[in-house]
């Protein structure tokens, strides 16, 4: 089982406008909702490809009921810890005539520290039976900021491996605690270490405390600066759509590629493969299957001097 952490669950809302004009009244022609927030995507990646996984994290009020009615119809077991505060909400608003999307985030509730003890114990009883965890997103108001950190110690301490995709301080305070993975993208890994020459940058991020780093350089696909080497992985040609949730299913691509045992090239161009039909899929947050296959074995993984 993989076990998906999402402290700062959402419920994702996409509006459809012809065209969207600031300052007027605009149409909407479709609405869309599904459960979000970066461990759920996650989670709804690997159910796709075959896993079992578990969501765990905060949800509460009506759009946290309304969440987990979605995401009973999707496949991830749900293990969230109910909340007095709301699920807060993501709100994008698509230009059809564009194709750019204006994107809402609500901060989402605060949480106790009675409540978070609860999610703490929860999340130590799953964490005895699962074979990977992933620790994504944002830290809703309430949590300290070492939260991460303290979640990968749990999880060496069951002897879990454990992946880290989040930024800013918690990503800082989480690495320290030497979590197996770190997917942080090219700007949440300048902010780490002041750096933007990517090479220089990830190697840092492995001195900070990083077992694998696996940076993601948006088109140009995945570095990796791993115990057994180093590695570049890029899809076969650029592409265009909706880039929304790509980098979630390159973590799916990882976590999954880790339970099975596949070599690091392997896990790699699965990553890129899943992240790049994502780009292409016909719903944001989705990988298209078709293009998925088609993609694998094109994937470009060439090694690096580190």
């Amino acid at each position: 089982m993989i076990l998906t952490v999402t402290l700062n669950t959402a419920l994702d809302i996409t509006y459809r406008t012809p065209a969207l004009t600031p300052h007027a009244t605009n149409r909407v022609a479709e609405v869309s909702e599904r459960p979000g927030g970066k461990g759920l995507n996650v989670a709804r990646v690997l159910s796709a490809l075959g896993h079992e996984t578990v969501v765990t994290g905060f949800t509460g009020g009506r759009t946290g009921d309304a969440l987990r009615e979605l995401l009973a119809a999707e496949g991830p077991s749900d293990a969230l810890v109910g909340i007095a505060g709301t699920t807060r909400r993501t709100i994008a608003v698509v230009d059809e005539a564009t194709g750019d999307t204006t994107q809402l985030n609500e901060p989402g509730p605060t949480v106790t520290p009675a409540e978070w003890a609860s999610f703490l114990t929860s999340y130590e009883g799953l964490a005895a039976r699962a074979d990977a965890v992933a620790l994504c997103g944002s830290l809703p108001p309430g949590i300290h900021v070492g939260a991460y950190a303290e979640l990968v110690r749990l999880a060496r301490a069951a002897n879990l491996p454990v992946l880290l995709d989040t930024s800013g301080e918690p990503l800082r305070r989480g690495i320290a605690a030497r979590p197996d993975l770190v997917k942080p993208n090219a700007d949440e890994l300048a902010r780490l270490t002041g750096s933007r020459e990517p090479l220089r940058a990830t190697r840092d991020a492995r001195r900070r405390g990083g077992r694998a780093v696996i940076a993601s350089l948006g088109a140009a696909g995945l570095l990796a600066a791993t115990p057994d080497g180093w590695w570049r992985a890029a899809p076969p040609e650029a592409v265009r759509g909706n880039p929304t949730g790509a980098g979630d299913s390159a973590v799916a691509g990882l976590l999954s590629g880790l339970v099975e045992r596949l070599a690091w090239p392997d896990r790699l161009a699965r990553a890129v493969a899943l992240s790049t039909a994502t780009v292409l899929a016909p719903a944001a947050g989705e990988f298209d299957r078709e293009a998925y296959a088609d993609l694998l074995p094109r994937i470009a993984v060439t090694e690096q001097a580190p």
